[in-house]
């Protein structure tokens, strides 16, 4: 795709002023738990107030508002872009830097710099950009700033989703998409099943354990059979997966090598998150619990492992399914224009390689995606999400506020 032509929106950003817009997120704690982001919402409204943008608050949490507005395009297509409120906890003393924000040369450190109060930045430097140059854009440009990210919760997209608060042609999140140097568009998501187990014993005198059954001893022989059954497991995907896969090994690579990355694809992935059981060392356990999670590159079909699970603990009778929760993973083709717009740009402004990849987890763009929203992750930033002394550059915000406002055009351009 041919890079989009400059335009009045595009001369009027600048580096500078991207920082001091992310420096002002940065200094406004939105720490999740709590996720109390009335603050931070009323700076973000205020600042569009000044821009002359109507926002609708939408809100299931009085505490966790979302935010939407909208700048009118020039045809009948929709270009969403979504950003989280919220941050992850920090310990201040644990940090150099302040973590409410400090700019050191062309760092700017804080809690959020990078996830995702820099990329949230550049989206309002975009819209700022459109609106001071007046400067109709290609397209419709709506943006949905949200709560309850970090935590997974129920009152940020997930609300407005159900309450049909959103409505685009395409969707692009603000996540930090850069790693061990390598930048990327993210396109797909992982799947996933969270299992609770639950074995049962028959409880004794420690001092007499083999009059006993315990619960503990049949819980890990069967959370052993399932960690070594499931990666085992060769992963049937669907053909468009077979790109998404090799980019995603490749981009990987140089943070967690080749063979590790590729297993994450084209295998199950199994974690035994807790393990609960017994009252004193001096009893047979007569119960325990455990809870595994299991994930699955996108498109797999998860009841099947679902079901092969099951089978696993055929052998193991005092072993239960005791709840389940579980989703499909989900992708955007390769090749689809939204791909291939924000790919495009990101190459041409950065100049390098831009990988097309999996996440290895997954969030709120599987929710735009099962609601039929085409969405992609972007963000150009540093690898330090959730770490002490967070940080993004001068280059990562102004380069990220470059792509989002010369998006729409290729947006447009790229559905022609």
């Amino acid at each position: 795709m041919a890079p989009t032509a400059p335009t009045a929106a595009t001369a009027y950003l600048s580096g500078e002023r991207v920082v001091d817009i992310a420096d002002d997120l940065l200094g406004v704690d939105s720490r999740n738990p709590p996720g109390d982001t009335r603050e931070l919402a009323a700076l973000v409204e205020s600042f569009l107030d000044d821009l002359g943008l109507a926002t609708e608050r939408v809100t299931v949490d009085p505490a966790k508002p979302n935010l939407l507005a909208t700048i009118p395009g020039e045809r009948d297509r929709t270009l969403l872009f979504n950003g989280h409120l919220d941050t992850v906890p920090f310990d201040a003393d644990e940090w150099t830097h302040d973590p409410l924000g400090e700019r050191d040369g062309d760092r700017l450190y804080g809690r959020g710099a990078t996830d995702m109060k820099g990329p949230f930045a550049a989206m309002l430097h975009a819209a700022e950009a459109f609106v001071e140059t007046d400067t109709t854009p290609p397209v419709d440009l709506a943006f949905a700033f949200v709560s309850d990210e970090e935590t997974g919760g129920g009152a940020g997209v997930g609300a407005l989703l159900e309450r049909g608060a959103v409505d685009a042609d395409a969707c692009v999140i603000g996540e930090t998409t850069c790693a061990g140097g390598n930048h990327s568009v993210t396109v797909a998501d992982r799947g996933s099943i969270w299992l609770t187990l639950r074995a049962s014993g028959e409880a004794a005198h420690g001092s007499r354990p083999m009059l006993g059954g315990n619960a503990i001893d049949r819980l890990w022989a069967a959370i052993t059979a399932i960690r070594s059954r499931l990666p085992a497991r060769d992963l049937d995907l669907p053909a468009a997966m077979d790109t998404i896969v090799e980019e995603s090994v490749a981009y990987y690579e140089p943070t967690m090598g080749a063979e590790t990355a590729r297993t994450l694809f084209e295998h199950p992935t199994v974690n035994l998150g807790t393990i609960e059981g017994g009252e004193s060392i001096n009893t047979v356990p007569p119960s325990a619990t455990a809870e595994l999670d299991i994930r699955l590159a996108a498109g797999v079909e998860t009841p099947a492992v679902l079901a092969d699970i099951r089978d696993c603990l055929d052998d193991y009778p005092h072993v239960t399914v005791a709840d389940t929760s579980w989703s499909v993973g989900t992708y955007e083709p390769p090749d689809s224009p939204l791909v291939e717009a924000v790919a495009s740009l990101a190459a041409d402004v950065t100049d390098e390689r831009v990988y097309r990849r999996s996440a290895t987890g997954g969030g709120d763009a599987k929710k735009f995606r099962n609601a039929g929203i085409p969405t992609v992750e972007f963000a150009l930033g540093t690898d330090t999400v959730h770490a002490v002394d967070e940080y993004t550059t001068v280059d990562a915000l102004a380069g990220t506020a470059e792509v989002y406002t010369r998006l729409p055009a290729a947006d447009a351009d790229a559905v022609d």
